[in-house]
């Protein structure tokens, strides 16, 4: 299932992915400052996907069919691999990404219940061979995230998907992470914030050499 990423510099691309509340978006800023890696994300690393951004987080957004959903991804996503992350690695950077191409297989496909391997395909074009180096799943138990998620002030439109949604999510992640053991580094996101940090330091070490 899995597909080998392109390699064209010395740069690497490595991606946090998990489910709400996992804490990936914190341990994808400290390994960036770490490398001195370009640290950006999805939705929204670009101007253009900011403003798709909006449209998928929006809680008034009701009606917004699967598949439109999807395509709104892979067009952020697009647009962020031709301005951001392509010109980075060749560059001979480090690019470390809060979500990639797998969170909309793990979303939008698993998630939302449509074919995995249709947004597979629809990404392949979309990542244009940019497919991340290394994913690191930030796993945290269910109930664990419930209590972080009670704590923030305002959920977006994923956040306030029902339990079943949430579990569908981390289901399709381990999923993909069983399928592509060379490719995903299961982390347990629940212990203390150092030490989760020196784990994903001491994977990203072992797996790429860096």
């Amino acid at each position: 299932m899995g597909i080998v990423p392109t390699d064209m510099s010395t740069g690497h691309y490595i991606v946090f992915e998990g489910a709400e509340g996992c804490g990936k978006s914190t341990h994808a800023a400290r390994l960036a400052a770490d490398l001195d890696a370009v640290l950006t994300r999805e939705t929204g690393g670009t101007a253009i996907g900011q403003r798709i951004r909006d449209i998928l987080h929006d809680t008034s957004v009701t009606d917004l069919a699967p598949r439109a959903e999807a395509l709104l991804t892979a067009a952020d996503r697009a647009q962020h691999i031709a301005q951001v992350v392509a010109p980075a690695l060749a560059a001979g950077r480090h690019v470390v990404s809060d979500r990639s191409v797998y969170s909309a297989l793990a979303y939008q496909g698993f998630a939302r219940s449509q074919s995995v391997d249709e947004v597979r395909r629809i990404n392949e074009w979309a990542v244009d061979g940019h497919w991340p180096h290394l994913v690191l799943l930030i796993d945290v138990e269910p109930e664990l995230l419930e209590q972080r998620m009670r704590k923030r002030e305002h959920l977006d439109r994923f956040e306030q998907e029902d339990v079943e949604f949430h579990a569908r999510v981390r289901a399709g992640y381990h999923r993909m992470a069983a399928a592509e053991p060379d490719l995903f580094v299961v982390i347990d996101g629940s212990g203390d914030k150092d030490l989760v940090a020196n784990t994903v330091r001491a994977a990203v070490r072992e797996r790429l050499g860096i």
